[in-house]
């Protein structure tokens, strides 16, 4: 029995285990990083075990006798490791995403890198994936509402680069370059790099980041890291492109024909009832309402057009053992809104390319062709259409004197300007060629192995900027005529820069790592500008004509002109960077520059401190497990600014006539106006920390910062000389706090999700002006600029309304209208009420005041991401406030009063009492009185903007027949909603004044990416 039993049992173990052999299966797949890389070296067990394998050279593996209900984790190192469950599944491929969160993650800093965890400074980082979500020429604009501290206003017209302010503005010229460092190179503008080249973007935010790059950095610094090639790698070609149109959102609805001519009967204007008489004989009475002419244009709807847009990458990257490189070509195309030869079309050409000659031998060579074609709008359209009358035509039959097309002229009506924009759109042509070569060559060696290491490099930069201005003839009938003209630009930029850098890393008795960095810098940025116009020119009517030589020779006298410039820089800098057991942090660096714009003072010695506590390190910590990190951290930093006009001046002498009795005495005066500038410094101070908690699930980044930049240089105005000249003569300063929360978690290995949000405070004053005046006036005098002591650079100025006088009883009960009236100044119900700020009992200019800031106080960000097997969604959404608009275009009305006007004043006009308190009557709106500049035309610049949504799909090659690839579609809106309440076509106004300003268009796009 005991051997019957003993053979029994292992009969069922037996089966048991034939069982389990069966239900194993075998599994082989590929992995590979988000760029199609594979990843030799990459780890896959079988998960609750150690059996597993790691994948060979071409990112593949095979794993035997594996259970088809088990789950595989994937991990490797700087990538988020992931569990895929099998189900079955004999081939399980996984593309794997960068650990973006990972302490361990090498940032770009200066002339080196360092790791996440050691940094002392500000510094924040977007990835390739959020960058080339955005349709955009310019790479930068992928930044706006992602970056805590950056303000980024977005143009309209294509080709345009935005404006871009880092921890608000901190010079008076509103110089707001950044310093770009692309692969090492310096670039005052990135318009020539293609988004989807781009592997990182770091934004350098503190002075402590940023002083280690010296007098181009007082601004702020970007560094882009474009992407690279891979050793051992099989070559990988990519195609990525998206093409889709663009729409004008949010225009602006001007007063249609009943409204214009109900506000041109209030205003009790006779000419205009006239002119509005002259426009029925001409063209008849609506059969709608027989008091308005035959005509309604709406003007905007006219002149605007959507317009396509379309990109285009293809690129190759690979590697062999000892070479990696990088090729790749672009295609960037861009209809304008405005209705006229208005585009920007750049075609680029890279190549990178790193060689290890020997085992301590590295060379490597960055190219970059770029030739682009920007068509510019000509903005007067826009300001004319805002005036432009709605009773009249685009075209006129009627008037035969018009060449050599029949536009509508409203002089014909008694007008005092033609008023059709047309002409300047089809009569103007404006092209701009922007032609680039851009290359960056190092070599770098070991000198001691893993030690000590030099590199050197040389970067050039040759840009070649061609700009022609065509006027082209025409006649407009009743006295407008033009004859041609031609201006021709050519501006060639030639910079070269020598860097060489000593870098030390070491680790002492286990817990003390040091970096020791040294190098010198040579600069030499060389220009020339040549410039001339002619007019009448011969066979204008062909576009091989457009060039000076077929111009009259009689019309280029003093219509030439020539000149160029050359700065040198040397510099001589260092950094320290020490870390003491992963707990404390000490960064130091030190810069001397040289710049030749300075002519006594030619050099400037910055120096930077940062430090730095990781007091999740600390050993009281092991027990707190709800830090997963925390990072404590303050530093310090001066830099110098030399992006300004370079030291000069002249003596002048001047005749002088002045009468001493009844005689004229005629003598001289002699001044000297030499600006004698010197460095503006930047000093600021950063307090802040870095907190991740919940598994790393949520991370919160915090920094205070007080931006101070000294000896400001500002317009001085000299009594004496009865001139204002650039001296350093102020303090500025910016200050603020900044926060950026991220949210990312898992729900299932199918399912994952992220929300972030980021918000920034930033008051912007002037703390010191040193003129004898106190203040510093800018703008026009209508429409006044000024900056005070204790408030913002360029305030708009004026004076403060508290409503509409509604009846004559209120008018006789004000001691100020009184008093105007006792002046000669006429008031009438439906005029502004003006603060009598100094209670004088009139309005003069001592009763205006500081009526807000084109700077916004508050920006904010944030993002919604979620993955769901092979779809994705995100969202990312921007807004600001606590900024003002001038409305200029509707303030200038002071200047004619027989324009169109929008359809706001039109519905919301005071026209009896008690219907507005806000706005004037339309009598009132051409009175000097209305007319002053007050907080009526000043509007707030507040908005909300869903900033950019993407819905993408991955259509996996083994789902396909075949050794088919991965392809990847996307659908993306950008800017498809802007909330606000100003009165024009968006909020977005890089200097606040709104004159023309270039509608900000509504992008729609499907793109496909491929990798084979």
């Amino acid at each position: 029995m005991k051997i019957k039993s003993k053979l029994l049992l292992m009969s069922f173990l037996l089966f048991q285990a034939v069982v389990l052999a069966q239900n194993n299966i075998t599994i082989s797949g590929t992995v590979t990083d988000d760029q199609g890389q594979p990843l030799p070296g990459a780890s896959i067990v079988l998960e609750g075990t150690t059996t597993g394998i790691q994948t060979d050279f071409d990112g593949n593996y095979t794993l035997d006798n594996v259970p088809g209900d088990g789950s595989l984790v994937f991990s490797y190192v700087g990538f988020t490791s992931q569990t895929i469950p099998i189900n079955n599944r004999t081939t399980i491929d996984l593309t794997m995403q960068e650990d973006t969160q990972s302490l361990d993650e090498v940032v770009v800093v200066g002339y080196g890198t360092q790791k996440k965890a050691d940094l002392t400074g500000s510094i924040a980082t977007v990835d390739a994936e959020q960058i080339e979500k955005t349709p955009s020429a310019n790479p930068v604009q992928s930044l706006q509402g992602k970056v805590a501290g950056v303000q980024i206003v977005t143009p309209g017209s294509p080709g345009a680069s935005p404006t871009v302010r880092i921890r608000g503005l901190g010079t008076y010229s509103d110089a707001t370059s950044l310093l770009y460092v692309v692969d090492g190179m310096f670039y005052n503008n990135i318009d020539f790099l293609n988004p989807n080249d781009i592997k990182s973007m770091n934004v350098l935010k503190d002075a402590s980041s940023s002083a280690i790059y010296g007098v181009r950095a007082a601004n702020g610094v970007i560094i882009i890291e474009t992407k690279s090639g891979g050793k051992n790698r099989k070559p990988t070609i990519e195609y990525n492109g998206y093409t889709g149109i663009q729409r004008a959102q949010n225009v602006l609805q001007m007063a249609n024909a009943e409204q214009f001519v109900t506000m041109a009967v209030e205003s009790g204007s006779s000419a205009d009832v006239q002119f509005i008489l002259n426009a029925m004989q001409r063209y008849g009475r609506s059969r709608v309402n027989p008091n308005v002419p035959n005509v309604n244009t709406d003007w905007y709807d006219e002149i605007i057009r959507d317009g396509l847009i379309q990109n285009h990458s293809l690129s190759v990257t690979g590697g062999t053992e000892n070479v990696s490189y990088s090729l790749g070509t672009n295609y960037f195309s861009q209809q304008g809104l405005l209705d006229m030869n208005n585009e920007y079309e750049r075609f680029n050409i890279r190549s990178k390319l790193d060689v290890d000659v020997t085992d301590n031998l590295k060379v490597g060579v960055n190219t970059v062709f770029s030739n682009a074609t920007q068509q510019n709008a000509e903005d007067a359209a826009w300001f004319k259409a805002y005036f432009a009358v709605p009773i009249l035509p685009v075209f006129d039959d009627l008037n035969t004197e018009a060449t050599p097309t029949r536009y509508a002229n409203a002089q014909a009506f008694g007008y005092r300007s033609t008023q059709n924009p047309f002409p300047d759109m089809v009569y103007n042509d404006d092209r701009l060629k922007i032609r680039k070569l851009l290359a960056n060559i190092y070599l770098q060696t070991d000198l001691i192995k893993d030690k000590l290491t030099f590199k050197t490099t040389y970067n050039v930069d040759f840009s070649a900027l061609e700009e022609r201005y065509v006027n082209l003839p025409y006649n407009m009938g009743y006295g407008d005529q033009r004859i041609s003209d031609i201006n021709r630009k050519q501006n060639n930029y030639y910079n070269q820069i020598w860097d060489n850098v000593l870098t030390y890393t070491d680790t002492y008795a286990e817990d003390h790592n040091v970096t020791v960095m040294a190098g010198t810098s040579f600069r030499d940025e060389a220009s020339n500008r040549f410039e001339a116009t002619g007019r009448d020119i011969a066979g204008i009517n062909y576009e091989t004509s457009w060039f000076l030589d077929f111009a009259d020779p009689l019309s280029f006298n003093n219509n030439v002109e020539e000149d160029n410039g050359r700065i040198y820089g040397q510099s001589y800098f260092g950094r320290v960077s020490y870390n003491f057991k992963n707990r404390y942090l000490l960064y130091g660096t030190f810069r001397a520059d040289r710049s030749s714009k300075f002519t006594q003072e030619q050099w400037g010695y910055f120096p930077s401190v940062g430090a730095g506590w990781v007091v999740s390190q600390e050993p009281f910590m092991e027990n707190v497990g709800f830090f997963d990190f925390l990072k404590l951290r303050a530093a310090w930093g001066r830099l110098g600014n030399d992006n300004v006009p370079a030291s000069a001046g002249a003596n002048t002498i001047s005749n002088e006539t002045v009468d001493l009795g009844d005689t004229p005495n005629t003598g001289i005066t002699a001044t000297s106006t030499y600006t004698d500038l010197t460095w503006e410094v930047v000093e600021e101070l950063d307090f802040g920390f870095n907190m991740n908690v919940l598994n790393n699930r949520l991370s919160l980044e915090a920094d205070y910062y007080i931006r101070d930049t000294e000896d400001a240089i500002m317009p001085v105005y000299i009594p004496i000389a009865d001139k204002t000249i650039s001296r350093n003569s102020g303090v500025i300063r910016n200050s603020g706090v900044e926060v950026a929360l991220n949210w990312s978690d898992e729900i299932t290995s199918d399912f994952t999700y992220t929300v972030g949000a980021n918000f920034t405070t930033v008051k912007n004053e002037a703390i010191q002006i040193e003129d004898e005046k106190g203040y510093i006036d800018s703008g026009s005098a209508e429409f006044r600029q000024r900056t005070l002591v204790g408030e913002p650079l360029y305030a708009f100025y004026g004076y403060e309304t508290t409503g509409v006088y509604q009846n004559q009883a209120q008018i006789d009960a004000d001691p100020v209208a009184q008093n105007a009236i006792a002046n000669g100044q006429d008031i009438q119900p439906g005029y502004l009420i003006y603060n009598d700020a100094n209670g004088d009992g009139t309005i003069t200019d001592e009763d205006r005041m500081v009526l807000g800031s084109f700077l916004p106080k508050f920006t904010y960000g944030g993002n919604i991401g979620l993955n769901y097997k092979d779809f994705g969604f995100t969202m990312n959404f921007y807004g600001q406030s606590g900024n003002k608009i001038l409305n200029r275009k509707r303030g200038e009305i002071l200047f004619t009063n027989d324009t169109n006007m929008d359809a706001d004043l039109a519905k919301n006009r005071w026209h009896g009492e008690g219907t507005s308190n806000t706005y004037p009557s339309s009598a009132g709106l051409r009175d000097g009185w209305n007319q002053r500049l007050s907080n009526f035309w000043v509007e707030d610049g507040d908005f909300f903007r869903i900033q950019n949504i993407q819905l993408a799909y991955t259509l996996r090659g083994d789902k396909l027949k075949g050794n088919a690839p991965d392809i990847k579609f996307t659908l993306t809106a950008e800017r498809p909603l802007t909330l606000f309440s100003y009165n024009g076509f968006n909020p977005e106004v890089s200097d606040g004044v709104d004159r023309q300003t270039y509608p900000v268009p509504a992008i729609y796009t499907f793109g496909v990416n491929v990798k084979l």
